[in-house]
């Protein structure tokens, strides 16, 4: 259980709810202990009064009437007691659920992106529902019935001891047998509750990429082959799941030969004892009904077994990825203030899951205020400069300075709320689109909103949907075509007020006149900001004040637009050909 030491924090920090549950549990164990007692003392009554008639049948019927009402009262308090049992440590476990999910989702946030390029999101979701759930179930019903099992141990068989000691080591006699039985099945069980999480895991990423690509998988016909594809996946999940349930039919098996035996054993050995005149018979009566007080208890072992097995399994998952470090570490926690010049120097970076040499030796600057445009071939590493400026990866070699100070120095909070930056991807969250765009600044105004969103050139496209800036969005922003939600990726970082704006080719999906009014509306609020445009057009890049050209990963002219039209090189093949095109 090394996986779960995890949890223990949380014990620690609720452990007045659980000791408060400890000894709720502990009184509903003894007065439901009290119910055999009366009952085996209303049965000697009855037995001494056939067999002696000594008393008379209104004594018997006193006596009787006075352990039924007892018999009430142990049942119903015991019956209160076991309800705010379930109720103290059922919370807890929830309310260490809720801790543990916001742990996770803290963590996920926490993680840099090469995590998220390593693993799937399906696996991602299955870890902070289907396996904390199985969590729960351990820091729940399993500890609760755990302690309340133990407790109806010690007491029913302290107190069988105390009233028949040989008759109470046979009725126990078949405990051991259990105890070896759920030793050796709670080893398979807990290799195959991991095979049984990691395939619900790629059950969650088939579906989650499935659903995400359909509008792919149904424009190339390819439903049948996804859907044996499926069909294949959920037949391995099935057969894992019938592997383990095939251990756990062992156990409930095992608990009733169990019971029984002890049930025989009580019944011969206690039948025995009484004709012997060493017990009375009211003991035999309290000892069967103390077998079957136990049966629960000894049947929910096995259950708490399987519950304890899975939650280890599933914690253990839970813990790779609590256990990584982000690669990106906030160094500086103070304010740090920042204006927007930003200066590569001799910089070099390859991804180290591809291992693409992504940029070879960059040097160049830019100072506040002014506009630098990006222009160069698909995979030249137009998109890898913005990423390093927003500090999605470290420079592992050369230097990037912001305000002429290493980028590392600067609170990392800070920094990215300095930056607005619409990526090549126009992502859009299945919400409004005013809450989209109020993802930028969620303490907007209307105005400002508005305002954004003419400047994005997407206000009229909004005010002609049926609910306005109130539609809701499909996941990702599917009810959007490509260059409404470049608009709206647009409006989101303007709003923003940012000092540093960077666009990833976030006009590739508009048209020309479109692309002319937003980029008028760019330099117009940008005056004062840092802008990096990327872009395969010229038009996008005309106005920069300095204009670098990308090829496989290197520098290979810059300048202005003026001075790179003049010289002979990519720059000015490119305006050559898209003049062309414009003109025809």
């Amino acid at each position: 259980m090394k996986a779960l030491q995890h949890l223990n924090k949380y014990f620690l920090f609720y452990k007045w709810p659980l000791l408060l549950g400890l000894i709720i549990t502990v009184a509903a164990r003894i007065f439901a202990v009290y119910v055999p007692q009366y009952i085996g003392s209303s049965t000697d009554i009855i037995k001494n009064y056939l067999e002696n008639n000594t008393t008379s049948i209104a004594e018997v019927r006193e006596a009787l009437v006075i352990n039924i009402a007892f018999i009430l009262g142990a049942t119903l308090l015991s019956a209160l007691l076991t309800f705010l049992m379930r109720q103290t440590f059922i919370v807890v476990s929830r309310r260490i659920e809720f801790d543990l999910k916001n742990e996770i989702y803290q963590q996920y946030q926490n993680l840099s992106l090469d995590f998220y390029k390593k693993n799937r999101t399906g696996d991602l979701m299955s870890r902070i529902s289907e396996d904390v759930s199985k969590v729960r179930a351990y820091l729940g019903p399993a500890i609760m019935n755990t302690v309340s099992t133990i407790t109806m141990f010690i007491v029913v068989i302290a107190y069988m001891i105390s009233k028949a000691p040989m008759l109470t080591l046979y009725t126990v006699a078949p405990f051991p047998i259990l105890s070896y039985a759920i030793y050796k099945l709670s080893r398979s069980i807990n290799q195959r509750s991991s095979m049984v999480q990691l395939y619900l895991s790629k059950l969650s990423t088939f579906t989650q990429e499935a659903f995400s690509g359909i509008s792919v998988i149904k424009s190339y016909g390819l439903e049948k082959e996804n859907n044996n594809s499926f069909i294949a996946l959920s037949n391995a999940s099935k057969e894992k799941n019938i592997d383990l349930v095939k251990i756990q039919s062992f156990f409930f098996p095992l608990m009733a030969l169990l019971i029984g035996g002890s049930n025989i054993l009580v019944i011969f050995i206690g039948g025995k004892q009484v004709i012997n005149g060493n017990i009375e018979l009211g003991v035999v009566v309290e000892f069967l009904l103390y077998v079957n007080m136990l049966t629960w208890p000894v049947a929910s072992v096995g259950w708490i077994a399987d519950m304890v097995q899975r939650a280890e399994a599933s914690q253990e998952r839970i813990n790779q990825f609590l256990q990584e470090k982000p690669s990106i570490v906030n160094k500086e926690k103070g304010h740090t203030p920042i204006h927007g010049k930003i200066s590569f120097n001799n910089l070099n970076f390859t991804y180290e899951d591809t291992n693409i040499h992504a940029l070879k030796n960059i040097s160049f600057s830019i100072n506040t205020g002014e506009t630098l445009a990006i222009i160069g071939k698909t995979g030249s590493g137009k998109s890898t400069i913005l990423e390093l400026i927003g500090r999605l990866y470290d420079v592992p070699d050369g230097e990037l300075l912001i305000d002429d100070k290493p980028i590392t120095t600067f609170n990392l909070n800070e920094l990215r709320k300095a930056i607005g930056y619409v990526p090549q991807d126009a992502f859009l969250f299945s919400d409004s689109i005013k809450n989209n765009i109020l993802f930028g600044k969620a303490d907007a105004t209307k105005a400002e909103m508005i305002q954004a969103a003419k400047n994005a050139a997407v206000h009229n496209n909004i005010s002609n949907f049926k609910n306005g800036y109130e539609t809701v969005l499909g996941e990702r922003g599917i009810t959007l075509s490509g260059g409404q939600k470049q608009r709206v990726s647009i409006a989101r970082a303007i709003i923003k007020d940012p000092e540093i704006l960077l666009f990833d080719d976030c006009l590739s999906a508009v048209d020309t006149e479109t692309e002319e009014e937003i980029l008028n509306n760019l330099h117009r609020i940008s005056k004062n900001k840092t802008t990096i445009i990327v872009s395969h057009r010229i038009s996008s890049a005309k106005n920069a004040d300095k204009i670098i050209v990308l090829e496989d990963g290197n520098i290979i002219q810059q300048g202005t637009h003026n001075q790179l039209i003049n010289k002979k090189g990519y720059y000015q093949e490119l305006y050559i050909k898209q003049l062309s095109e414009k003109e025809h």
